[in-house]
């Protein structure tokens, strides 16, 4: 089972330049040639927003705030790709999304199609959870260890399937990979992660509720019961 999110193809570019006394950051003349109008902050906070697939207060400090100080021009840059900028101020959190033209065109697009994993989607779920349930007894930063996704992953392993080493790995690699997306922030700790604040608006409650039920079906029975119950925690208080 996965679940789409449009990304770039490719993670930070190595020789990115960062701050360099040399830049001025209050010119919109940056190199020879320069015909851009926007400030070298404002490109930068493009930018991110282009390769990465979020942006948050948390993990983009100087972004964000340039985000927030020129909303409605990044935003009009964003359009012209026929991207369209989602925000969610109370969580500090921003990401893109493929316009999609009305009557329901398809626009020309820079992204390509990144699809989640079984594993992998299953991780998202969990995490939301988990980031729910934490914030709900007041945490205001909520913890997760490796062990703990695995044997959730691992209580969705279909009756049938018999490759539990293989399954493990998968699991594993899936944390890996959710991990490299910005969703878990590794700690000092190596066994042991923060869960970003932005689990949440990237996997809003209609696709959850989408992304469960689809890999009941795959799996051709019900959840089990602990991963059942844990799922009507998943919806507790919220609206259908």
């Amino acid at each position: 089972m996965t679940v789409d999110l449009t990304d770039p193809a490719e993670a930070a570019d190595p020789f990115e330049v960062d701050d360099f006394e040399v830049i001025d950051d209050r010119s919109v003349s940056l190199f020879e040639g320069d015909e851009g109008g926007l400030e070298y902050a404002q490109r930068q906070a493009l930018v991110a927003l282009l390769k990465q697939r979020f942006i948050s207060a948390r993990t983009h400090p100087r972004d964000w705030q340039a985000l927030v100080e020129h909303e409605r021009v990044i935003r009009s840059r964003l359009n012209d790709l026929f991207l369209d900028l989602q925000i969610d101020r109370d969580r500090e959190v921003a990401w893109k999304r493929q316009a999609v033209a009305e009557g329901g065109a398809r626009f020309p697009t820079l992204l390509h199609d990144t699809a989640w994993s079984r594993e992998e989607t299953l991780v998202l779920v969990h995490l939301r959870d988990r980031l729910r349930a934490g914030q709900a007894g007041g945490d205001a930063r909520v913890y997760v260890d490796r062990e703990d996704i695995v044997d959730y992953v691992a209580s969705y392993r279909p009756a049938h399937a018999t490759d539990e080493s293989g399954d493990e790995k998968r699991a594993r690699n899936a944390v890996t990979a959710v991990t490299k997306a910005g969703l878990l922030i590794a700690t000092a700790a190596e066994e042991r992660f923060e869960i970003s604040e932005a689990v949440e608006p990237l996997l809003p409650l209609e696709l959850l509720q989408e992304l469960l039920e689809a890999l009941q079906q795959a799996n051709g029975t019900d959840a089990p019961a602990e991963a059942a119950a844990r799922q009507d925690d998943l919806f507790e208080g919220e609206d259908a």
